[in-house]
């Protein structure tokens, strides 16, 4: 069985090759050819696409067009297009989980403008604070590892937030206290909870990502933690994914985010768990039997 790993032509640095290293050795053990190519080297064009020799692709990359073209060629794409739109925005994340019955914290999303314009009138602001109240969680649309994340205590602060993103999308959360500094990334793959672990801070940051500085252990999840994660990819049509679930009152699960392409070293060092092995085996049956 052949395979195409597809990954970004720009971005660089051990935290990404160290992924893409440890599915080509999964991928080995599962006894599947994988090949990689960066987003660049793909002549973004039907013609040239359907060209492409491989069995499914496995797309570790956002470039969503990129991933329509493989799809409109016939290629089975892991995870697809569609899914990997929903998780790279925020906003379309929020509204498919609410659509679904999937609980997450209370979400509202800042009204398109443009370049020209940026957020000038502020009063969709007041409205929605009115029902979030302070603090309040203000999210970029798009983003990793916690760095456009910010936690807003007053109105003046959030209006000069609001003046700073310019016309770039964003969205509101209501904040759940009962998570602050800690929440949980549950790994699943075919619909199947694999391994998971609690992030915390320890430097009074509200954010609990180990990018942050935050810590990990290794933590076994309730059904209902588990339940959340899983019914969160069915909702979204995802084949692998990291779930970030925060503790709400009474301990209620509530989804926060979920990343179609996790990086999952730190899973494997807390747990010593191989999402990649499981993902790649995933694919292999996936495949066989469609």
């Amino acid at each position: 069985m052949k395979g195409l790993l597809v990954v970004n032509n720009f971005i660089s640095g051990e935290k990404f090759s160290g992924i893409y290293n440890m599915l080509l050795c999964s991928a080995e053990k599962a006894e599947i050819e994988l090949s990689v190519m960066k987003t660049g080297e793909i002549l973004h064009n039907l013609d040239f696409v359907r060209k492409l020799e491989c069995d499914f692709v496995l797309f570790w990359d956002k470039d969503v067009l990129l991933a329509k073209m493989l799809e409109s060629c016939g290629f089975r794409v892991f995870n697809s297009a569609d899914a990997i739109f929903c998780c790279d925005n925020k906003a379309y994340t929020a509204l498919v989980l609410q659509k679904n019955g999937v609980p997450t914290p209370q979400t509202f999303t800042a009204p398109l403008t443009y370049e020209a314009f940026g957020y000038s009138d502020k009063a969709f602001l007041k409205n929605i604070t009115a029902e979030t109240g302070y603090p309040v969680v203000v999210k970029e649309l798009y983003g990793s590892f916690g760095q456009q994340v910010s936690l807003v205590e007053n109105e003046e602060e959030l209006f000069s937030l609001s003046e700073s993103l310019g016309s770039k999308g964003f969205l509101l959360q209501r904040f759940v206290e009962t998570s602050f500094g800690k929440d949980l990334r549950i790994n699943v793959v075919g619909n199947r909870v694999v391994c998971s672990m609690l992030r915390f801070s320890v430097n009074g940051d509200f954010r609990s990502n180990i990018s942050n500085g935050g810590k990990m252990q290794r933590y076994e999840p309730d059904e209902a933690q588990k339940r959340i994660a899983v019914d969160a990819c069915r909702a979204l049509g995802l084949d692998f994914a990291g779930v970030d679930i925060l503790f709400g009152e009474n301990s209620e699960p509530l989804v926060c985010e979920v990343n179609s392409n996790p990086h999952f070293k730190s899973s494997l060092e807390c747990t010593g768990i191989d999402m990649s092995l499981e993902i790649l085996r995933y694919i292999k049956e996936k495949v066989e039997t469609e």
